[in-house]
């Protein structure tokens, strides 16, 4: 349309500007050739980048590095790359794998490291057997000597308060009935045993699951000793105040509890302590901080790999 315009324009100027028309259609074939050019790269560039963007999400999934500022060697400079460390998944509960476990003492001081056993700090956490071990633990404290005396045993008179019939009040033969004061109770209970049987395995599964459930949640200490240097119990109140959450603890040790520890512990509500030999699940379920001493830990150990003697 511009080039019919210009035609006009020029013929009605004259011919004096037919040299001005032909340097015009020429200028304007060049400037339309130029267009075309760029339009066609712009199109081969648009292809290219497409392909480009297809073939990297076709092979995206298949990336495996992490790009980091110690293993960059490409033209990517390392300056632009994070300096973050590429953090590992957590460590999952219940593998039955080995770990290093940092051993302190009551004055927090770092004393090494302590490996605990898998099969006895990383087992599984199965409720229901928890549930059973407790069950049979409560059920076996029971002294079962409750004791009622029946109509037989009732201290009383064994005539009949008044004769069948005549009175016009409700016949009875015996004052020691349970329908009357100081009679007797009747199907009230009597002495018995409420002891339960649980395997042995069941039994050992059960402590097993309540030492891995403390490590679990970070609520298990390990100390090289349990040696104070005071029976004071304020000693004792301090190392507990420096455990965090910790509301009520129980202290096992490998042999006979130390006099020291045992008199400074046995004014708090709040602080126990056991032998090796005597822990067991329903204590360790009452207290939300378990502090083992090294020695603990190899005789539980020791003890959880013994033979069952059938």
């Amino acid at each position: 349309m511009t080039m019919a315009l210009s035609r006009k324009i020029i013929k009605s100027l004259g011919s004096s500007s037919s040299s001005f028309l032909s340097r015009f259609e020429s200028s304007s074939k060049s400037s339309f050739q130029s267009s075309c050019a760029l339009k066609e790269s712009a199109f081969d560039s648009s292809q290219i980048c497409k392909g480009m963007i297809s073939s990297f999400i076709a092979n995206r999934r298949f990336s495996t590095t992490i790009s980091t500022p110690q293993s960059c060697e490409g033209p990517i400079p390392a300056e632009l790359l994070t300096s973050k460390s590429v953090l590992t998944s957590d460590h999952k509960q219940g593998l039955y794998q080995d770990c290093l476990f940092p051993v302190t003492n009551f004055h927090n001081e770092e004393k090494g490291f302590m490996r605990l056993a898998g099969d006895v700090f990383d087992v599984p956490i199965r409720k229901d057997i928890v549930h059973r071990v407790v069950k049979w633990q409560l059920a076996n404290r029971r002294q079962g000597t409750h004791s009622t005396k029946t109509i037989s045993e009732v201290s009383g008179t064994g005539r009949k308060p008044w004769p069948q019939k005549g009175t016009g009040r409700a016949r009875h033969g015996s004052l020691r009935g349970p329908q009357f004061r100081h009679g007797a109770t009747m199907h009230g209970p009597k002495p018995r045993s409420y002891a339960m049987k649980l395997q042995k395995k069941v039994r050992r599964l059960g402590l097993k699951c309540a030492l891995s459930a403390r490590m679990a949640e970070g609520k298990l200490l390990v100390f090289d000793d349990l040696e104070i240097p005071t029976h004071k119990t304020k000693h004792i109140v301090n190392c507990v105040q420096q455990m965090e959450n910790s509301k009520k603890v129980l202290i096992v040790d490998g042999g006979p509890i130390d006099e020291k520890l045992k008199l400074a512990t046995q004014n708090l509500h709040y602080v126990n302590v056991l032998p090796s030999i005597g822990l067991n699940v329903y204590s360790i379920l009452q207290h939300d901080t378990l502090v083992m001493s090294c020695d603990a830990v190899d005789r539980i150990v020791e003890r959880m790999h013994t033979p069952i003697n059938r």
